[in-house]
């Protein structure tokens, strides 16, 4: 099962984000769990700045921008095999 966490505050940009790497996820046919993050310090500690950003499974891949859903599904779909 692959963990998707969308960090961000709650803003505009973070809950399409969020909606975006559902779609994006649901394309890909994967099991995967979404958790969103809202907490600033734990930003940090993905080395994150700029909000908001995706970690796939631990590791930071989108920050300060929202990607098409096709990028987040060439993300994922990486990430999956």
């Amino acid at each position: 099962m692959k963990k998707l966490t969308i960090l961000g505050a709650g803003c505009t940009k973070c809950n399409q984000l969020a909606e975006a790497t559902r779609t994006a996820a649901d394309a890909c046919g994967i099991d995967y769990e979404i958790e969103k993050v809202t907490d600033f310090l734990k930003f940090a500690d993905y080395g994150v700045m700029i909000t908001p950003a995706l970690v796939i499974d631990g590791e930071v891949k989108v920050s300060g921008k929202v990607p098409s859903v096709a990028d987040l599904q060439n993300l994922i779909g990486k990430e999956a095999s």
